[in-house]
C-alpha cells in the first residue's frame, strides 16, 4: 500500500487535533507545534524506537500500523492519530519498549530541541502538554496491567 504524499501545514494541524496530548491547544498553537515536527515515512519492520535506548523523539502516526513489544511481547499497537516517545520530550531518558512499524508508515517527528524552542517561545503549550500527559498517565495507571 503506498503512502500518501506528504502532508501540508494544514494537514499536520489537522492530523495534531486529533492527538489526545495536544487536545487543549487552540489553531495557533497547533500551527507552532506542526512546524516544529518534520515528517518521514518508514518501511514496515523498521524499528522505530528501542527498549533501554535512550530517546529524544516523539512520533504521531500519520498513516501506516505499528507494534509496541515490552521485553520481546508484543502488548499494543499503535494506528493512526496516535502517538508514542512523549517522554522522551522531557527528559531524554531510556524508552520504555521498542515500537516497530508493522506496515509501510508515515510519521511526524517532534525532537527534543523543536520542543524545547516551541515552549521557550510559547510556554502555554508545555502546560497544555502536561495536561494532556497526566491524562495519559490517569489512563495507564486505570488499566489493568494483566
Amino acid at each position: 500500500m503506498p503512502l500518501r504524499k506528504p502532508t501540508t501545514a494544514p494537514d499536520r494541524v489537522e492530523l495534531l487535533t486529533k492527538v489526545s496530548l495536544f487536545s487543549e491547544c487552540n489553531k495557533k498553537e497547533l500551527a507552532q507545534i506542526a512546524a516544529a515536527t518534520r515528517e518521514t515515512n518508514v518501511a514496515s519492520g523498521t524499528v522505530l524506537v528501542e527498549q533501554g535506548a535512550r530517546g529524544d523523539q516523539f512520533f504521531v502516526l500519520a498513516e501506516g500500523l505499528a507494534w509496541v513489544s515490552i521485553d520481546g511481547k508484543k502488548v499494543a499497537s499503535i494506528k493512526p492519530g496516535s502517538f508514542f516517545g512523549e517522554m522522551a520530550l522531557l527528559d531524554q531518558g531510556p524508552r520504555t519498549a521498542t515500537v516497530t512499524a508493522e506496515l509501510p508508515s508515515r510519521l511526524l517527528v517532534l525532537d527534543a530541541r523543536s520542543f524545547a524552542a516551541l515552549v521557550k517561545e510559547n510556554p502555554s503549550v508545555a502546560l497544555k502538554i502536561m495536561r494532556g500527559l497526566a491524562e495519559r498517565l490517569r489512563a495507564a495507571e486505570a488499566t489493568p496491567t494483566h
